[in-house]
């Protein structure tokens, strides 16, 4: 993306006539990227702060009942708990509580900001970490019982020296595009039938030459099966009726948030498909789904089960599995209802 000229003064200006555009949106309007938008707040209720995790993990905890938030271009996943148990790493770092549950990739977390907004609902603070081409990796949002000295304290300890109303960005890496390498399917069956770990996944892709969708569209039945792309809300569904525990992934480059547990409250609006539970929300556009496989992974625990949603760039838009807690496995259940999903036909997979 090319550098924008465009005065903090004016940016300022367009959000106030925004019209109910999210600021994903608004910035897309106006040739931005979200992370200059935020940018141009600087100094008038926009605090640049470190984006360091070891620091920025270090204060989170303190601020008590938060909104955890993380994004694609297709897909929002909300949870609402406690930072907790932090897991430093140079290359991946994690979170892990019952509640909020991370993947994180330090590499692309860039730029942060603490926000506070004026808003109908009153004031509204959040903390928003954007990637190098200013587009968000995660975002926390506070609640009604969130410690507001701590967030005071948390702001003016991580503040940057660096207070400026602009931010260069560089540009947007593109999705990377299915890449399959048929010589080697065989291969890829052989030493997929071996794996013991579902993260050993990637490294054999890598190996082949290959990436994920990639290896999907080539591996086959019982590995990999094509999905009908309308089913994913009667999905949902099921595991609602069902009773079920499952884990959705949502992520990004950066971060991958993960919901562990169970689905109540659906509901369809537009484009929009949505899980609007009390502790955890999902917005999924199903107009953007543009394959959906079915796909089974061996582990020593027994086989991953996993339904994979991309869109038609072949990005990956979100993953859901079955989960298996202390006291309850749910993966027989779900690894039966994945079973009776619809499968693609033929003629639809050349279309």
């Amino acid at each position: 993306m090319e550098q924008v000229l465009m005065a903090p003064q004016d940016i300022r200006e367009a959000y106030v006539n925004k019209a109910g555009k999210r600021d994903r949106d608004l910035a897309e309007s106006l040739g931005l990227t979200e992370g200059q938008l935020v940018a141009a707040f600087v100094g008038q209720g926009a605090t640049r702060i470190s984006a360091n995790l070891d620091d920025l993990f270090g204060q989170l905890n303190g601020l008590g009942e938060v909104m955890a938030l993380t994004r694609n271009p297709s897909c929002v996943i909300e949870k609402v708990g406690q930072y907790d148990n932090y897991h430093s790493g140079a290359h991946a770092a994690m979170v892990l509580t019952e509640a909020i549950d991370l993947r994180m990739f330090p590499s692309h977390w860039k730029h942060a900001f603490a926000v506070e907004r004026e808003t109908d609902a009153g004031m509204r603070r959040s903390i928003q970490v954007f990637d190098a081409a200013g587009d968000a990796v995660h975002k926390i949002f506070l609640r009604d019982s969130s410690d507001l000295d701590h967030w005071a304290h948390l702001t003016r300890a991580l503040a940057s020296e660096d207070q400026s109303q602009t931010l260069s960005v560089e540009p947007r890496k593109a999705t990377e595009t299915p890449k399959a390498n048929p010589e080697k399917a065989d291969i890829l069956r052989s030493e997929w039938a071996k794996m013991t770990d579902t993260h050993q996944f990637m490294r054999l892709t890598s190996k082949l030459k290959m990436n994920r969708l990639g290896a999907y569209r080539i591996a086959g039945a019982p590995l990999t099966r094509p999905l009908q792309t309308d089913i994913v809300a009667g999905i949902f569904e099921q595991v609602c009726d069902q009773d079920l525990e499952v884990m959705v992934f949502v992520g990004n480059r950066g971060c991958i948030e993960i919901h562990g547990g169970p689905v109540e409250t659906l509901k369809q609006m537009g484009p929009w498909f949505n899980v609007l539970d009390p502790q955890f929300n999902l917005h999924l556009r199903t107009d953007h789904i543009a394959e959906v496989w079915a796909v089974n992974k061996p582990t020593q625990r027994g086989p991953a089960v996993s339904v994979e949603v991309f869109d038609a760039k072949g990005g990956l838009i979100f993953q859901i599995f079955g989960r298996r807690s202390g006291e309850t496995d749910h993966r027989p259940a779900w690894n039966a209802l994945v079973d009776g999903l619809p499968t693609l036909s033929e003629q639809e997979v050349k279309k």
